[in-house]
Order: C-alpha cells, then sequence, then structure tokens
C-alpha cells in the first residue's frame, strides 16, 4: 500500500491541466480551461477544466472529479496505478508500507521480467525493422499480408531471427539474469547451454493495461511440422495468459466510447481490424473465454460481440 507521505506529496506536484492536456487538446478560456470531452462524442466542446479548484468537468455527459479519478477513468487504472503514474510524472519516489517477504518477492519478480520484456521487444522490433535478416524475411511476410509499419510500429511487432543465442548472449551481456530470462520464456536451456527460445518468427509483444509488455505470441514463419506454429510467454508471476486479452491496451478507449468490444480469434485479426479502423478489438488467442477476461472486458463495456 502506498503510504499516505507519497500520497501527498505526489498531490502537492500534480497540475491537472498538464496532466489532462496529456490526453485532451485544451484550450485557456478565462480562468478555465476547455475542451472536447474524452467521454462520449461531441462536436462541441462542454468538458472544462479548472486549475484553482483542481477538477474537471463535463457539462454534456455529467462526469466530473480531480486528476486521480481523470486518470483511472481515462486510462482504466485502479487507485493505486494512477497514483504511481502520477509519480512517474512528477518524479516522487513511492514509499509502500511493509508487505510479506513472499508478495514482495512476488513484486520483484513482476518488475525484473517487465524490465527484460521491455529489452526484448526492442530487440525483436530492431531486428524487424534495421536489419537485412528481419527485413527479408519479417517484414516482407508481414507486408505481403497487407500490414503496413503503421500498424507493425503501434503494435511494436518484431522478428526472432534464425540464430541459436543472438538475443541470449545480448542479454547475458547486459547482466541480465539468467534465471529470470529462463522465467520469461525468451531463453531455453538445452543440452545443458541457454539458447533462443523463438527462431525465425514473427514476434508479437502482448501488453498489460498500462501499456507494459508482460509476454509474446511467437508465430513461425515458413511452416514446419516439428514445430508449433506460435509459442506463447510460459505462465509466470507477471503472465497468466487466463487473465489476458490481446489488444486491450491498444483497444480499451475504443471499447468505452463505442461501448461495444469485439472478440476475435488471433494477434493477426485484431492487427487486420485495427488497420480498418476499428479499434474496439481484443483477442482471446484461440482458448474459451474465462470469467477474468470477461471482468477484463467488463470494465470496458457490458456488451461484447464474438
Amino acid at each position: 500500500m502506498i503510504t499516505q507521505n507519497t500520497i501527498q506529496q505526489i498531490l502537492s506536484r500534480l497540475d491537472i491541466v498538464e496532466v489532462v492536456g496529456s490526453f485532451v487538446k485544451l484550450k485557456k478560456r478565462g480562468a478555465n480551461y476547455l475542451g472536447n470531452c474524452p467521454f462520449h462524442n461531441e462536436r462541441t466542446p462542454s468538458f472544462t477544466v479548472s486549475p484553482s479548484k483542481e477538477i474537471f468537468k463535463c457539462f454534456g455527459c455529467g462526469k466530473s472529479g480531480n486528476t486521480v479519478s481523470f486518470l483511472m477513468e481515462h486510462e482504466k487504472l485502479t487507485y493505486a496505478e494512477a497514483l504511481k503514474w502520477l509519480a512517474n510524472r512528477y518524479n516522487v519516489e513511492v514509499e509502500e508500507t511493509e508487505v510479506s517477504p513472499e508478495v514482495k518477492q512476488v513484486q520483484q519478480t513482476s518488475e525484473s521480467l517487465q524490465i527484460i520484456n521491455a529489452f526484448a521487444q526492442k530487440f525483436f522490433s530492431h531486428q524487424l525493422l534495421e536489419t537485412e535478416s528481419g527485413r527479408n524475411n519479417g517484414l516482407s511476410y508481414l507486408e505481403e499480408r497487407g500490414f503496413g509499419k503503421e500498424i507493425i510500429k503501434k503494435f511494436g511487432l518484431g522478428y526472432a531471427p534464425n540464430e541459436r543465442d543472438v538475443l541470449t548472449k545480448e542479454a547475458i551481456a547486459a547482466q541480465y539474469n539468467k534465471e529470470l530470462l529462463q522465467k520469461s520464456g525468451l531463453v531455453v536451456e538445452r543440452n545443458g547451454q541457454l539458447q533462443d527460445n523463438y527462431r525465425d518468427r514473427i514476434i508479437f509483444p502482448v501488453h498489460n493495461t498500462s501499456g507494459k509488455v508482460i509476454g509474446f505470441g511467437a508465430r513461425l514463419i515458413k511452416s514446419n511440422d516439428k514445430a508449433p506454429k506460435y509459442i506463447n510467454t510460459p505462465e509466470n508471476e507477471l503472465y497468466v495468459k487466463s487473465k489476458l486479452l490481446y489488444g486491450t491496451y491498444f483497444a480499451r478507449q475504443a471499447i468505452d466510447k463505442a461501448d461495444e468490444c469485439f472478440l476475435v480469434e488471433g494477434y493477426t485479426d485484431v492487427l487486420s481490424l485495427h488497420q480498418a479502423g476499428i479499434e474496439n478489438v481484443v483477442a482471446s488467442g484461440g482458448t474459451s473465454l474465462t470469467q477474468d477476461q470477461l471482468r477484463l472486458i467488463k470494465k470496458y463495456t457490458n456488451n461484447l460481440t464474438i
């Protein structure tokens, strides 16, 4: 739990106009600021931000609140997540009350896995867009299927080269923990040696609702009867497949605005619809919907089309 001292530091530093202005185009009108409401479709601006009162209010749909509640509503964050978002923005060190050693260990492992995943996503993206083998194999594969660079970059797609241990060597050289590299599913041990788990595959990063990469889906480029078409991140402290839906981070605002969610099967289905301008779409990864996934959708809408 975040300490009261930290909360007070965050609240004393934040600027509601600056925060809301990160998501809404605001224009000064007297002592206040005016813009189009991000919570409903409107042509005439009725969304007001008051810096003196540190509140926002929409006279069209009635939503109102402070900076924290704006973030919670707009970004679909919990109270603690919104505070941490603000702490990061305003360089406030977050102090939390003491938790059990077991909980602390899970938190530390999750944070370490996030860092490793961010490193890997940048590696795969570089391989896809900046290397000859990535462009010839991965990028050409995606372009042949109609995906442009804009959608590729938006979703952070990448390419795993057809080499034995290129990612493994880079990760170890960067001093990432070997056990955590294996736990992340990026690295496996075969015949007593560490090597890359993904080879000659298109990489689909999986994001949580805050936009952090928590896992990957890796699709084989060339058909091979001896290898699975897809390899997914194994379940760990960070990645639990039954609680996730691919594309939620990129769809959450569109689902909220449309008050409807489309559920499709796979990664490329989501990309195709986004590219066609339909953004309120998520994918189950070909598995049956779980209660946790339904609860995730219900955060944004009660209307689901499969």
